[in-house]
């Protein structure tokens, strides 16, 4: 099975010649990086070329697009491979992670979504700490508590996939990759393996770290969490509900009550039996 890797990318000559070079480097054949640049003003493209000439495996775009998640699609079209994996342009893998998942993924039925573990570095590359995500529906449901796959250089999946959840929303600009693996969860075969694959680089000029260091990033989390569980059963819109309102209230600055403190309580045991509940349905379904 070919494996194809797409990283959408806008003026990112700082990090990028890191994202290409790690991929040159996996010692896997018939793999292919699309690389979908929105037109950069800085040296990126100068840095691509410079190794789509001596590297057969690497091809680009570079025009103006309508954002991240219509670079992502643009390459999910031009990918011939039927092994999917995206790796951000401040992102690398590890070594051998993609034969690695390949030969996984080669056995699992589907469409499948394999995920592993991924470092997370500050811009220096100094490990912060090791992402070992959770990876039950409900706990998807609020990343808030739970350790979610936070980086897609963690994960691979069939191309079929897409055939069940659609392309990326094209006017979703900051939680695309969350959105996708809600659908994701919901339609595909989930395999953990306890493996790192990536490095997701966090740092202050970050989108996706900016986004999570602010309340109005968390309720833009909130609500795609809301929206994808409207068709779900009563149970999981419940778990929802009684989540984000607590997460509401500890956004909250003020000086909480007695009256506050123990509803607060009283919603924290619901939401813990909710949450043996709903570990009790997935495990139930398998």
């Amino acid at each position: 099975m070919q494996i194809s890797i797409i990283t959408p990318v806008y003026n990112s000559e700082r990090f990028i010649e890191w994202c290409v070079r790690s991929v040159v480097e996996q010692n896997c054949a018939d793999v292919e990086h699309l690389i979908i640049d929105g037109g950069s003003t800085d040296r990126t493209m100068d840095i691509v070329k410079s190794y789509a000439d001596r590297h057969p495996h690497i091809r680009w775009v570079s025009e103006k697009d309508k954002g991240q998640s219509d670079a992502m699609n643009k390459g999910l079209r031009l990918a011939r491979g039927s092994l999917i994996g995206f790796l951000n342009a401040d992102d690398f893998y590890e070594p051998d992670a993609l034969p690695a998942a390949r030969q996984i993924l080669e056995t699992l039925p589907e469409p499948s979504l394999l995920i592993g573990n991924c470092n997370v570095i500050d811009e220096t590359g100094k490990l912060l700490w090791l992402n070992r995500p959770d990876t039950r529906y409900y706990q998807l449901l609020q990343v808030w508590r739970f350790k979610m796959p936070n980086n897609p250089s963690s994960y691979f999946y069939h191309r079929s996939l897409h055939e069940k959840i659609g392309e990326f929303d094209v006017d979703e600009h900051y939680v695309m990759d969350y959105e996708f693996l809600l659908k994701a969860f919901r339609a595909a075969n989930i395999v953990y393996v306890d493996k790192t694959f990536g490095n997701y680089r966090m740092y202050a000029d970050n989108k996706t770290t900016s986004l999570f260091t602010t309340d109005a990033g968390w309720k833009m989390v909130s609500d795609v969490s809301q929206k994808h569980v409207a068709a779900d059963n009563v149970l999981y819109r419940l778990h929802v509900r009684l989540g984000i309102a607590l997460l509401s209230q500890s956004l909250n600055n003020e000086a909480p009550s007695l009256l506050f403190r123990v509803k607060r309580r009283l919603m924290l045991l619901g939401q813990q039996g909710l949450d043996r509940m709903l570990a009790q349905v997935e495990n139930f379904a398998g």
